[in-house]
């Protein structure tokens, strides 16, 4: 999506002989009252920031080439061919941008075609897009692999976004919260604490602490079929996520427990 920053280049320092980044802001991922027309495009910067890595090449399509029918936010109103991944689009994410993972499926899904690439790599902040992502290519039979990198953070654990530009030093100074929330999540499961209700409870009291953020939704979700669980179970563990909004910036971010991001990435 471009604006890039230490946790996309983190992605392209990979072992393969080539590496070729994209960059395309995806009207398909947007909302007619979501952010496209403020989002952060910074092309010069970013190419800058790619050839100091050693990327090898740079896509940039223009939206006509993408969307050679043409693109318009309003799902109703959209000409031409997309993509959707059923049972791991609707939850978590998908139940504040309920399109979202279609625009997502879709331009990830043109882009491989074009590319060709052997693997593609994707970060873990954006957990469920890495499940949808990875049940595309298995269910369709694309010839690639996907790997998950972990999430790059901030000093004081911020996940790293190109959204976080739109923070007002107040706003970045909370921002941090969710993070924090969720790691009191992975204590409390370290002690021995596996019910959902028992968990939620525990994260939901750290952000409601913050006055300054608003909590949109928390997921207690098996960690490959993405359905919420009432129980962690042992031996299959969880994906914790949420979102919260800050000002006018929805800040994302999960912590796996009882299964580690070898074992998830796979």
């Amino acid at each position: 999506m471009g604006a890039l920053h230490e946790g996309h280049l983190s992605l392209a320092r990979s072992q393969n002989d080539k590496v070729v980044a994209s960059i395309f802001v995806n009207p398909a991922q947007f909302a007619p009252h979501e952010d496209l027309s403020k989002y952060p495009r910074t092309v010069e910067r970013d190419i800058e920031m790619l050839g100091k890595e050693g990327v090898d090449a740079v896509f940039l399509p223009s939206v006509e080439e993408m969307y050679p029918a043409g693109i318009v936010l309003d799902v109703k109103d959209q000409q031409g061919t997309f993509v959707e991944v059923k049972g791991k689009s609707h939850q978590m994410e998908g139940q504040i941008r309920p399109h979202f993972f279609r625009g997502v499926a879709t331009i990830v899904t043109k882009l491989f075609n074009i590319t060709l690439p052997t693997r593609a790599y994707f970060g873990q902040k954006d957990a469920q897009q890495c499940a949808v992502i990875r049940s595309m290519v298995r269910d369709l039979w694309m010839p690639l692999s996907i790997i998950v990198a972990p999430t790059i953070r901030e000093s004081d654990g911020l996940a790293m976004s190109s959204r976080n530009v739109y923070l007002s030093p107040s706003e970045r100074e909370a921002a941090p919260i969710l993070y924090k929330a969720l790691s009191e999540g992975v204590n409390l499961f370290q002690s021995g604490e596996r019910r959902r209700s028992e968990l939620i409870s525990a994260v939901e009291e750290v952000v409601k602490g913050e006055e300054r953020v608003q909590l949109e939704y928390l997921s207690l979700a098996d960690p490959f079929l993405l359905g919420e669980v009432d129980v962690v179970q042992d031996g299959v563990g969880a994906i914790f996520s949420g979102a919260v909004k800050v000002g006018k910036t929805r800040i994302i971010d999960n912590v796996l427990l009882g299964i580690g991001r070898e074992q998830w990435v796979e």
